[in-house]
């Protein structure tokens, strides 16, 4: 059983929150309507000593495969229990057919395909569960999966631009460290004891070089023992909810990062909200699976106080505008979209916007890193070299005066 922090509101208007116990977030969810209350937010509560090493994921490529094939098969007529096993025999991922299994013993007992996909969270998303449901109870189960599928692959091409244009950069920082190291380690010690043999007096850039290479080889243990307890420690940190929080609003103010961070949040808020009206899924409830797809505190806790005002008889578009968060742009489009009943169209453009303007700022970033870890990796090795240059100097004018 996992332990479930929740925000609701009572039949009174009141706003309460607490803790419930229940295997996963839609039994969480099932527990509190059955109290009367309408949900805000549930949140999975983690110890900081509890981490989820062992666990696989299945890659989201897979998925998004599975759910295009599925809506073909569903669309030809095939009963999705006999997709799913065919699915589950074929696929070589252990993790996804252990699950694609699971679920086709749910069906053949009874239970809906949403609400057998449900408990399989390390697999499927919250919003790929809501989709579902709101796809089975209007008939378009099939146009719905593959609508996910579409998702799914720009959210991986996405990614996967980000990542080529980071790798370059990564590369490069990675090869400043391996060249400090081996100047540190190997390189200079070999010097120090040329230097001490001929007893001479060395330039203070060549002290400072010796200095620091010495304290590292002797105490590199302890440096690296202290990096690794610093690692764990800010992982287990950023594990809790004011960590969370610390790195969201760190994120969103880092001047080189923000719009970066920014962008992506948005570009992601607009599709998967676009995706979701069109399956039919009532916007308050939309909202929290929203919420949760930022991966961001700050922008969850704004997006709880826009559903709130909505389930309080307002719209979206006048609470989103309030958050301050997202761009006047987006704001106008929402207002457009609610007033015209083109929200989802409208949600689609704004999404296809800042999908073009995140790979133009990734662009621009990496191309700010680039010549950084460049100029900090010459500044490094340049310096060495200095200071190795100017003792050889001063050492052959020390031999020419005696």
């Amino acid at each position: 059983m996992a332990k479930f922090k929740y925000v609701g509101i009572t039949a009174e208007g009141m706003h309460v929150s607490g803790f419930v116990e229940s295997l996963t977030p839609g039994a969480a969810r099932t527990t509190l309507i059955g109290r009367d209350l309408s949900i805000v937010s549930v949140r999975e509560q983690k110890s900081l000593l509890r981490f989820e090493v062992t666990k696989r994921k299945v890659p989201k490529q897979l998925v998004m495969q599975f759910s295009r094939q599925l809506s073909a098969f569903i669309k030809a007529g095939i009963p999705i229990l006999e997709a799913i096993d065919i699915f589950a025999s074929e696929t070589r991922n252990k993790v996804f057919r252990i699950a694609l299994r699971e679920i086709g013993d749910a069906l053949r007992g009874g239970e809906h395909f949403s609400d057998a996909v449900a408990p399989h969270r390390h697999v499927f998303p919250q919003f790929y569960v809501d989709m579902l449901n709101a796809a089975e109870l209007t008939g378009r189960l099939d146009s719905v999966l593959n609508q996910l599928s579409s998702y799914m692959e720009r959210d991986l091409l996405a990614r996967q631009r980000i990542k080529s244009a980071l790798a370059y950069p990564v590369i490069i920082g990675g090869m400043s460290v391996v060249t400090v190291i081996i100047l540190a380690v190997f390189v200079l010690p070999r010097f120090q004891v040329f230097f001490k043999s001929l007893n001479a007096k060395l330039p203070l850039p060549t002290r400072i070089v010796l200095s620091g290479s010495g304290f590292l080889g002797h105490w590199w243990w302890a440096i690296a023992g202290a990096g690794i307890a610093f690692g764990v420690g800010a992982v287990a940190g950023l594990k809790t909810e004011r960590g969370k929080r610390f790195k969201s609003g760190l994120v969103l103010k880092v001047p080189v990062i923000r719009e970066v961070a920014r962008y992506s949040i948005i570009e992601r808020f607009c599709r998967i909200l676009s995706s979701m009206v069109v399956a039919g899924v009532p916007l308050p409830d939309a909202m929290i699976v929203v919420s949760e797809a930022t991966r961001n505190t700050v922008y969850q806790q704004a997006l709880e106080r826009v559903r709130l005002e909505m389930l309080e008889g307002e719209g979206i578009a006048g609470p989103i505008a309030r958050t301050g968060l997202f761009p006047t742009t987006v704001t106008q489009m929402v207002r457009v979209g609610e007033a015209t009943g083109t929200l989802d169209a409208q949600l689609q453009t704004a999404a296809s916007y800042y999908e073009q303007e995140l790979d133009y700022k990734v662009k621009k970033l990496t191309a700010l890193f680039e010549p950084m870890m460049i100029i900090a990796m010459g500044v490094v090795v340049g310096f060495v070299a200095i200071a190795l240059v100017s003792a050889m100097y001063g050492i052959f004018n020390q031999v020419k005066v005696t």
